[in-house]
């Protein structure tokens, strides 16, 4: 990993750096994303000049923000209706990216809404690349595999990796899908019913004392007893919902088991990859023996065929005197 202490800045501090005249938009855009007031209309309606080219580190950076704002737009948009606040109401895919072109216009990003939406499709797949290679360098550590910042843009290419992916743009990327994995949590949870609290029935009568069967059963299962009581003394309400602190040790659960199978799954990739090389280094070993073989079959054929000419050619040399000497006498 290289020890430049640009890496290490945030991708907001990289535009505060570069952008000295836009440090009061940035320092809206960090105070929440309702500080950002929405596009004017004429700005949209002037015609405007595109940049072509390459996209700029800045140029991402600042496309990266905007969707991270657009993302807040969205999820406040999902809290509130769009008679309360006109401004967050739910838009179309069309009207988002234009609002995201308008921002990057304003930033100084000159590009439109078809060249941010291609921009984006085309960093989020570089980025799933560069997440799953660097997982499975996490996971096979042992073999002492190579970083992607630590490979050269030759061995990139090789390895069917983007060779042009700066690590500020990889970390906000990394920022922004993390954060909206977090609103969509959020947002699921927010959305959900709270169940509407029902009148208690009156408590029942006390019990008869349960039988030593039903003791043993109880005491086998403490927690399947305790949600039967409080089944039974909520009457025909609903269970309420299990605690956030619970459902978050779930959801840990979750990840860490998944995150156990995936592991599991590429060590398994990995040695069904060894043991196919072995095979393949077996057969063509077979198969350079058996050359071998037919080659040297193929030097003594032609080496007892050598002699044999040889042995006829010596008895004709050996007849030819005695035809001479016949032939004279």
């Amino acid at each position: 990993m290289s020890s430049d202490p640009s890496l290490n800045r945030s991708p907001l501090a990289i535009l505060e750096h570069h952008q000295t005249p836009l440090l009061p938009l940035a320092a809206a855009a960090a105070a929440g994303p309702g500080c950002i007031s929405a596009p004017s209309p004429s700005s949209s309606v002037l015609s405007r000049e595109y940049r072509k080219g390459n996209w700029t580190v800045q140029e991402t950076l600042i496309l990266i923000t905007a969707k991270r704002l657009d993302d807040d737009r969205r999820s406040r948009g999902g809290a509130t209706t769009s008679s309360d606040d006109p401004s967050t109401a739910p838009r179309s895919a069309e009207q988002r990216w234009k609002w995201v072109e308008n921002y990057c216009w304003k930033q100084g990003c000159l590009r439109s809404q078809n060249q941010c939406n291609d921009k984006w499709d085309n960093l989020l797949r570089d980025y799933k690349k560069v997440r799953d290679y660097e997982s499975r360098t996490a996971a096979t550590a042992a073999a002492s595999p190579t970083s992607y910042w630590s490979l050269e843009r030759h061995e990139r290419k090789e390895r069917n990796l983007p060779t042009n992916l700066a690590f500020e743009v990889y970390e906000a990327l990394t920022d922004v899908l993390s954060r909206r994995a977090t609103l969509r949590a959020g947002g699921g949870a927010a959305a959900a019913p709270h169940p509407r609290a029902l009148p208690l029935p009156p408590p029942p009568p006390p019990r008869p004392p349960p039988p030593a069967q039903a003791s043993v059963s109880g005491e086998m299962t403490p927690e399947g007893s305790s949600e039967t009581e409080g089944c039974g003394g909520g009457g025909e309400g609903s269970p309420s919902p299990l605690p956030g602190g619970k459902r978050r040790r779930g959801l840990g659960s979750s990840v860490v088991r998944g995150a156990a199978e995936l592991a599991r799954a590429l060590i398994a990739c990995e040695e069904r990859k060894e043991r196919r090389h072995r095979d393949l280094m077996e057969l063509e070993e077979r198969r350079l023996r058996m050359e071998e073989n037919r080659t040297e079959m193929n030097r003594q054929a032609f080496a007892g065929l050598i002699a044999a000419v040889n042995g006829l050619s010596a008895a004709v040399h050996s007849l030819v005197p005695d035809h001479r000497g016949s032939h004279g006498r």
